[in-house]
């Protein structure tokens, strides 16, 4: 039987998960203030408001869609990556997606 090693695309993948799970919080995070602000009424008002939260509202939706989306996506595949490969696994892997 193969040696197992540490899979180079499992480790890829958990630190993918590091960077973009907080980066997706900031973005989110960072809409949210304008967005309460707007629905207070005091920022603006009017028929231009109107539309602008409209166009803001969509773009609130669509930041927080995208962002689980992400998110869920590198959770899954990383569910469903090995831990550990084969040592020609591995090396297949590192080439393959251009890994150290």
């Amino acid at each position: 039987m193969a040696q197992l090693v540490p899979n180079p695309l499992h480790a890829a993948l958990e630190d993918a998960l590091r960077t973009v799970e907080p980066l997706v919080q900031e973005i989110e995070s960072g809409i949210e203030p304008p967005y309460r602000d707007f629905h207070e009424g005091t920022v603006w008002t009017g028929p231009a408001a109107k539309k602008f939260d409209a166009q803001l509202v969509q773009h609130r939706t669509r930041v927080r869609g995208a962002g689980e989306k992400i998110i869920s996506d590198l959770r899954r595949t990383l569910a469903v990556t090995p831990r550990q490969v084969s040592e020609e696994e591995a090396k297949t892997v590192k080439q393959r997606y251009g890994l150290p």
